[in-house]
């Protein structure tokens, strides 16, 4: 094979890989696996509590109504972060106005962590008596569930 005819095949091999990549990046992964903490939180809730059917129902409906009043707070608290960082356009920062909108992001972040603790408070409601033990376990597992960070990796020594 010559050296024209193995650069051009490089070359197509290489723009149909950037093509794919681009594709990948604009279109994104399936919904499913943007978040994939979300589904398994959930089936981890569901497992722990040994929820049948109908408790999985209702556990489906209050995390609906759950997600959508802290989906209110975040877009408040977007808006709030995206004014106070405005700020720092100005020659001389409006120290009163900062206070205020952290404050403000403040009271939101406040209102958001009520909502997740009055959340556990519905599922535990929906809980029969048999489940209550498998609750009380699954309460003091709630921030590892619930932790956004990655578990620390074990040391190589």
């Amino acid at each position: 094979m010559d050296r024209t005819k193995l650069l051009t095949i490089s070359v197509i091999g290489l723009l149909l890989l950037n093509l794919a990549t681009i594709s990948f990046l604009l279109i994104g992964p399936p919904k499913d696996h943007r978040r994939p903490e979300d589904k398994k939180s959930k089936e981890i809730i569901i497992d722990k509590l040994h929820f049948d059917a109908e408790q999985i129902k209702k556990f489906d409906a209050i995390i609906q109504i759950h997600k959508s009043k802290v989906e209110t707070y975040e877009k408040d608290i977007r808006k709030n972060k995206n004014q106070l960082y405005v700020l720092l356009l100005d020659k001389e920062i409006n120290i009163k106005k900062k206070d205020s909108l952290l404050q403000i992001i403040s009271n939101d972040l406040n209102q958001i962590e009520n909502l997740h603790f009055n959340h556990f408070i519905e599922i535990k409601n929906i809980c029969r008596e048999d489940q209550l033990k498998n609750y009380y376990d699954l309460t003091e597992d709630l921030s590892r569930i619930f932790s956004k960070e990655k578990p620390p990796r074990p040391k190589n020594d």
